[in-house]
């Protein structure tokens, strides 16, 4: 049977209209695992794992998107547009930019600054805003809430490079700016989102800060629960 893309082997109808999207895939087996409930792989192509299950009996699906933008465009691409999800929430790790933002703070991207120049592939007359679904922002907040896990909402930087020789001159920049912490995806999910008309949100857990001991990847797949848990919330 032929599948609707080459990176995704689902049929049509093995994917939920909600999807949990980690970039490292043993995240999303991670959370197949331990929280869906009769968990199923839809996808093993280049090891980028997806499954759908259910979360207190609300079908849901999670999958690996892979690291930058390209990576995250093709899959989010794919999924808003040839399998209808109407939903994607990242659950990825950051880098503390702000000095008040601590180790394994939980973040809320209301918005994504970027370095990329993804949005030129829209052939857009000025620079494009790239925001957060309001509808998936304002439940996470409130399901955080619930959950008694406190969580920081505000704009992160969605950057194309991950070694930068002026690192330094690169952070103070946004920090000046109020960025809370730099990512490699949001920016592209939310620009995807939008020219589909989805849904579309990113939360990341602090992993790493200057000067402090980095998370090791173990770490970064089997503990960040916190933040699995308020997106499974919004399923």
């Amino acid at each position: 049977m032929t599948t609707p893309t080459p990176h995704i082997t689902a049929s049509i109808g093995e994917i939920a209209k909600t999807v949990l999207m980690p970039g490292d895939p043993l995240r999303a087996k991670f959370i197949a695992e331990n929280f869906l409930d009769n968990p199923v792989c839809f996808n093993e192509v280049r090891n980028m794992l997806g499954y759908t299950g259910t979360y207190k009996g609300k079908r849901v699906s999670v999958m690996g998107h892979g690291m930058g933008m390209p990576s995250m465009g093709i899959y989010s691409y794919e999924l808003f547009n040839f399998y209808d999800v109407d939903h994607i929430i990242r659950i990825g790790s950051s880098g503390a930019i702000q000095p008040d933002v601590k180790m394994r703070d939980i973040i809320i991207g209301m918005g994504a600054c970027t370095d990329s120049n993804y949005a030129k592939s829209f052939n857009l007359p000025g620079t494009f805003a790239p925001i957060a679904s309001y509808e998936l922002l304002s439940k996470a907040v409130e399901a955080a809430k619930e959950l008694g896990l406190p969580v920081r909402v505000g704009n992160i930087m969605s950057g194309d490079v991950f070694y930068c020789d002026n690192a330094r001159e690169h952070d103070e920049g946004w920090l000046k700016m109020g960025v809370l912490a730099s990512e490699m995806e949001a920016a592209a999910l939310y620009m995807n989102a939008a020219r589909a008309g989805k849904h579309a949100l990113c939360m990341v857990t602090i992993s790493d800060k200057p000067g402090e001991k980095p998370t090791t990847a173990a770490e970064r797949e089997q503990t960040f629960t916190g933040m699995m848990q308020i997106a499974l919330a919004l399923a």
